[in-house]
């Protein structure tokens, strides 16, 4: 079983759970143990089902060595370097056996056991011999086969966890994450695959280098270790007089005038939203809370108030090397310029897609600008030619196709917006924000600093930053969408003063049409696999993360083919 990391020092103790990671994965035990990375597979929700009776209760060693049995044992040995939590101890006079629970079937291995297996036993082993012990066996219980697989301590095995130990606590000392495995079937089934990266980081690093070497990488198939898209969907309630309240494994919705009015089951939640006075009972968010799902308030008209939320992620070297980053104006403007790039160019290739009418000279403008972006010298001439590429915009309303006359674009305007049209984008760059700011606070990242947006306060550079992409590919085609279906129209919108909102049945539809493209899937232009845009977002922050590390020298943007 994992060990309770939150009071343990990284230059102390080593749970044992770690050196069995450590043995598996280098790379996953420092994700797990330096950076606080800790994510739910179908195996490991299923063997903490099977745990549920060992973890029920910890029981204390007897002083007098009698025959005993205790479970879920809680040892801390400083001389060792480790410390560890004991499925189940059995003692009989001084002597006593260590026996670890897993899920699975025993395996058919050569040794009789994987080498994690036995660098876990050997991490306790070394705790209770510490503790004045006599232990010369471990034992490991395998649940679905219910086979016990006794391990011998031996010298050479005691010797290889000393060396291991030694070797993690190196690694963590130097604070350089090992690099990923190779075309490794250890990585088929890791939780952490999504995180890791693992053939999507060798791939970049190829590329990298070949570009350095002027020459052209080999094509390398790139496994789909993460899933295409995440069934986890965002809940959102709209208007007052809503409340969320928690029933079981269920969130319902309930409404003061119709009662209930749906509901969802909270492991296929991945935020809640509540927009306009909606309410939410203190179970239902203490729940959500020890789930990590957030809970993100908005008002009537879309402005985002406020975010509730567990404790925030682990991961402070990251939040140190951002800071770093950001501080830097060179390492700084080396991924602004990259951002800036890939969003001139999304639209460049957006306009050639859908704009059959679109003049030579405004794609080849276009395609300068994002030349010129990646060689900006300043952060101000950055600005410039962003500026210059909202040429886009001049072509924008050639890919309208709306028979309402009172359907148009003349232009890109804001705060307020005062047609329909910018009234929808100003709602989707809005609930995009929303998103980016949960994404790169679950990778991490401070939401609220920045490498080209500067900080202000109340500002989430950073969730900025990251959309500047993505606003062609994901919003602004979610617009169009929504206008050439003709889900939107005259009568969605209503004139405030000098500027135009939606009405709550359209904000609806807004949603439901940006739902709908975040589940798109789509054959990722790098990677060559299937993935939803939803996963594209949460893929861009954590390889923002490998730059930040060091791994990768440059920014991948996203850009569609």
């Amino acid at each position: 079983m994992e060990e309770d990391l939150d009071h343990i020092g990284i230059s102390d103790l080593i749970p044992a759970s770690m050196l069995a990671a450590f043995a598996y994965c280098p790379r996953l035990c420092y994700l797990q143990f330096v950076q606080g990375e800790f994510l739910d597979s179908a195996e490991l929700a299923d063997g903490r089902f099977q745990h549920r009776w060992i973890d029920a209760e910890q029981d204390a060693v007897p002083e007098d060595f009698v025959p005993f049995h205790a479970r879920s044992v809680s040892l801390s040995v400083p001389q060792a370097g480790v410390c560890c939590r004991i499925d189940l101890l059995e003692g009989d006079g001084q002597v006593v056996t260590p026996v670890e629970y897993k899920r699975g079937e025993a395996p058919r291995a050569p040794a009789g056991l994987y080498e994690p297996h036995l660098m876990q036993l050997a991490a306790q082993c070394l705790a209770l011999r510490e503790n004045d012990f006599s232990c010369e066996e471990g034992m490991v219980y395998f649940i679905r086969s219910k086979e016990r697989v006794p391990v011998k301590f031996d010298a050479a095995l005691i010797d290889r966890a000393k060396s291991l130990l030694t070797e993690l606590r190196s690694t963590v000392e130097r604070g350089e994450i090992p690099p990923p495995l190779r075309a490794n079937a250890r990585c088929d089934r890791c939780s952490l695959a999504g995180v890791c990266l693992p053939d999507e980081v060798n791939l970049l690093r190829e590329m990298e280098a070949e570009k350095a070497e002027e020459g052209k990488p080999e094509e390398e198939k790139i496994r789909m270790l993460l899933a295409c898209r995440d069934d986890q969907v965002p809940v959102y309630v709209v208007g007052q007089g809503k409340t969320v309240r928690k029933r079981g494994e269920r969130l319902e919705v309930w409404s003061y005038e119709e009662g209930k009015v749906s509901e969802a089951r909270i492991r296929e939640i991945s935020k809640v939203c509540l927009y306009g006075g909606a309410e939410i009972t203190t179970p239902a968010m203490v729940e959500l809370m020890q789930r990590n799902v957030p809970v993100l308030h908005f008002s009537h008209g879309g402005w985002f108030l406020g975010i509730c939320q567990g404790m925030s992620h682990k991961n402070v070297l990251l939040r140190i090397k951002q800071f770093s980053w950001a501080g830097d104006e060179e390492r700084s403007l080396s991924i602004a310029r990259k951002i800036v790039s890939g969003k001139i160019e999304n639209s460049r290739i957006r306009l050639r897609r859908y704009d059959p009418d679109v003049p030579e000279q405004i794609l080849e403008s276009l395609a300068a600008f994002a030349k010129d972006a990646e060689n900006a010298p300043s952060r101000q001439s950055l600005l410039g030619i962003e500026g210059a590429a909202a040429a886009y915009f001049s072509r924008f309303g050639s890919m309208l196709k709306v028979g309402d006359k009172n359907v148009f674009f003349e232009g890109r305007n804001k705060r307020p917006p005062r047609d329909p049209v910018n009234s929808v984008l100003s709602y989707l760059y809005g609930i995009l924000a929303k998103e980016l700011f949960s994404t790169v606070l679950a990778a991490g990242f401070d939401p609220y600093l920045g490498f080209y947006h500067q900080p202000r306060y109340g500002r989430p550079a950073l969730a900025l930053d990251m959309m500047e992409e993505f606003r062609p590919v994901i919003a602004d085609a979610t617009a169009f969408m929504l206008f050439n279906k003709k889900e939107l129209g005259d009568k969605d919108f209503i004139k405030t003063g000098i500027g135009i909102s939606l009405t709550p049945e359209a904000k609806k539809k807004v949603v439901a049409g940006y739902e709908q493209k975040m589940h798109e899937e789509i054959v990722h232009p790098v990677f060559g696999y299937r993935i939803s845009y939803r996963r594209v977002l949460e893929v861009q922050a954590r390889l923002l993360s490998r730059v930040l590390s060091g791994e990768l020298k440059e920014y991948p943007p996203f850009i569609i083919r």
